[in-house]
């Protein structure tokens, strides 16, 4: 186990500035492409149905590596993980801007989320290990803004500058941001990553998963971020071929719905610190989940873009006031293996995100917006006021 505490030459702070520069390349590469697919369904033959799976082709990997670089991390360094995957995510993102088919780019996008994989849960658990629990709920907020902000910048930018560069030229900017997260996170971490790593051995890695999944706190935690990301992420990549088809615009429009999530979660990390005083983290689950449940809500209604952007912003907070909860506890169930507990978090919460797709695309085909949101936003609440109870009991 690495160290807990912050060495005197690394202050939260700046721990937090190195690891922010990987999360916001990390996060901008998942989101460029949500605006893009009614033109990507265009240019490469393919029904925007088809497209809109590019999401889950990211999710996915995303989820199934983390069982892999969850021991990995603890065992060689998560330092040396992180800088490795942003190295990987990189090129990935840069051959997506030659590729001529939905196949490879398919591929391509799978290679991406593997990558991505490994930046933000093991940034977490370097948190957990050098950030004390008292303090670690507002500096994982901190951290969120990079985060948050990657998604915004992701889904707005792409849609906003596709009509002057293309979608490939989107796939350039965001190897170009993937270089500089490289770049910043390699340069934080130069003295950590000259220090020789750790070996990797399978059973204690499979020992510890056992203990983690022992842990009743933990088992909450996991089924609670797999239902969140179905409920609130399962209709993203519908977005912009539902704004079309109501003809209301097309990727700027999405981007800028889009934004809407994004600008919620940044509120929420602007303001956690005075969140946390007034409401308390068991108040926070339920209001989250109220808040949530309301926006899905207005949402389902499809009245226009703008009131589907405002929905999103309200979304986007009410998420965060979820999610960042459950991200704080999750670093405390496994002390000892951290990065593992972390990864298996991050499993659980893009699995929910890859079969949240393909669930709201078969919800809105069978049932209809109204309907299929309906259902949704009556989980987000449900998972608010079950989570506030039972983590409450579950010291």
């Amino acid at each position: 186990m690495q160290a807990a505490q912050t060495s005197q030459h690394e202050s939260p702070s700046r721990l937090i500035a190195v690891l922010a520069a990987g999360g916001f390349a990390s996060t901008f590469a998942g989101r460029v492409v949500e605006p893009l697919v009614g033109v990507l369904a265009r240019d490469l033959a393919s029904p925007p149905a088809t497209v809109a799976l590019l999401s889950t082709a990211f999710a996915l990997p995303y989820a199934l590596i983390q069982p892999v670089l969850g021991p990995v991390g603890d065992a060689l360094g998560k330092e040396r993980v992180v800088v490795a995957c942003l190295f990987v995510l990189t090129l990935a993102l840069a051959a997506c801007a030659f590729t001529g088919d939905i196949g490879t780019l398919f591929g391509l996008r799978m290679v991406a989320g593997a990558a991505a994989g490994g930046v933000i849960p093991l940034s977490l658990a370097m948190m957990g290990d050098r950030i004390p629990m008292e303090r670690r709920q507002v500096a994982i907020g901190r951290f969120l803004v990079a985060v948050i902000l990657g998604q915004l910048s992701g889904s707005t930018v792409a849609g906003l500058i596709e009509g002057a560069i293309g979608w490939r030229g989107v796939f350039w900017l965001a190897a170009g941001v993937g270089a500089v997260g490289l770049a910043g996170v390699a340069l934080g971490f130069a003295r950590r990553l000259r220090a020789a790593g750790g070996r990797f051995a399978l059973a204690p890695a499979l020992a510890r998963y056992r203990t983690i999944l022992r842990n009743p706190r933990a088992r909450v935690l996991f089924c609670a971020v797999f239902v969140e990301a179905i409920a609130v992420f399962g209709i993203f990549p519908h977005l912009a071929h539902l704004i079309e088809a109501r003809g209301e615009g097309g990727p700027k429009e999405a981007g800028l719905v889009l934004a809407g999530f994004a600008a919620g979660g940044l509120a929420y990390s602007l303001t956690v610190g005075l969140l946390l005083r007034f409401l308390g983290q068991t108040r926070m689950l339920m209001a989250g989940g109220a808040v949530s449940g309301g926006a899905l809500m207005v949402v389902g209604l499809a009245g226009s873009w703008q009131a589907d952007a405002a929905a999103l912003v309200a979304l986007g907070l009410g998420f965060y006031m979820l999610h960042n909860t459950f991200q704080v506890q999750v670093t405390e169930v496994a002390p000892e293996a951290r990065a593992s507990a972390v990864a298996l978090h991050a499993f659980s919460f893009f699995c929910g995100q890859a079969l949240g797709v393909a669930v709201m695309g078969f919800g809105l085909e069978a049932l209809g917006q109204l309907p299929a949101l309906a259902l949704c936003a009556a989980a987000i609440l449900v998972l608010g006021l079950v989570t506030a109870r039972r983590l409450a009991r579950a010291g």
